[in-house]
């Protein structure tokens, strides 16, 4: 799971969120399996090549509610060990996994190592730590990064090849969230945090699945300073000069919404005058979560192209 941290102190609150979601912005880089050949001996003047295939993982335990999802829609006995995350809780069969971490604490290594998992699964930047210790006593690992719907089919399909999955059908069912034909752009907008104003850009999971529907994120080329690669810091007169016609807000639970709602720049934009105001969940948008998270998300972008 990608760790829900949301007690912040009331001067931080918001950029922890984003320094969380900035901890998963490196590639997918996992481990696979390497094919290896032999001649037959019997016959070397007509050697032939047997093709020796490598052994799936069967055991796998996932840091991140995400690719916990992936691995039990893609094989649900190879999974053995999983965040806590409601997310996950949300699937009854799922709750009944042994978890190895619970809330913003990190994972248990003596649970992981009791586990005998041939394969552990965790987030760059955020899982470095234990899975280097966990690498140090032999057990595989493999981190990933979502910062864009290509990255992750990607960790998709190299989790299916480290456990010896079929992927096409879980692929094919991200792709059936697409739109199929291009919507009539608007200038678009997506504020996640209040002090500072926070946007993605196109350089983010948000940024990017506005990107496939589509959507004139009036942030996407904007770079800024802000050390939270995909993100970058708005002031009220920028956000008032953008001026967009859909504005979607991130509720992260910590008042955000009620802050932006507040500001004086507020009533003067034309999304809020002509009630083109979206409320959407902080698993989906911003932070990938699960695959039900993601679809839900999707269906909300949908109805606001139609």
């Amino acid at each position: 799971m990608i760790y829900r941290v949301f007690q912040f102190m009331r001067s931080l609150r918001n950029w922890l969120v984003i320094t969380l979601i900035a901890i998963f912005t490196v590639a997918c880089n996992p481990a696979i399996p390497s094919q290896s050949v032999a001649p037959t001996a019997n016959n070397p003047s007509k050697s032939q090549v047997a093709e020796v295939k490598p052994v799936g993982a069967s055991k796998v335990v996932a840091l991140t509610s995400l690719s916990a999802d992936i691995i039990y829609r893609l094989d649900k006995n190879k999974l053995v060990g999983i965040p806590g995350s409601r997310l996950l809780r949300e699937n009854a069969d799922l709750s009944k996994i042994t978890q190895i971490s619970e809330g913003q604490t990190p994972p248990n290594l003596e649970k992981i190592i009791a586990l005998k998992p041939d394969l552990v699964i965790g987030a760059t930047g955020f899982h470095d730590q234990i899975l280097a210790k966990l690498k140090g006593l032999g057990i595989k690992t493999m981190t990933s990064s979502i910062t864009s719907w290509q990255s992750l089919a990607e960790l998709t399909k190299a989790i299916a090849t480290e456990i010896q999955a079929d992927p096409t059908a879980l692929i094919q069912s991200y792709q059936s969230l697409l739109p199929a034909k291009s919507a009539k752009p608007e200038p678009t907008l997506v504020l996640v945090s209040s002090q500072p104003i926070l946007a993605p850009n196109k350089n983010s999971w948000a940024g990017d699945l506005l990107t496939q529907f589509q959507i004139d994120n009036v942030a996407a080329e904007i770079q800024g300073q802000s050390p939270m690669r995909g993100y970058i810091t708005l002031s009220a007169e920028k956000v008032l000069e953008s001026n967009p016609k859909v504005l979607i807000l991130v509720d992260i639970g910590d008042g955000t919404i009620n802050k932006l709602k507040e500001t004086p720049f507020w009533n003067k934009l034309d999304a809020v005058t002509s009630d083109r105001v979206y409320t959407f969940d902080y698993y989906g948008l911003v932070n990938p979560g699960s695959i039900d998270a993601i679809t839900k998300a999707c269906n909300k972008l949908q109805a606001i192209v139609s």
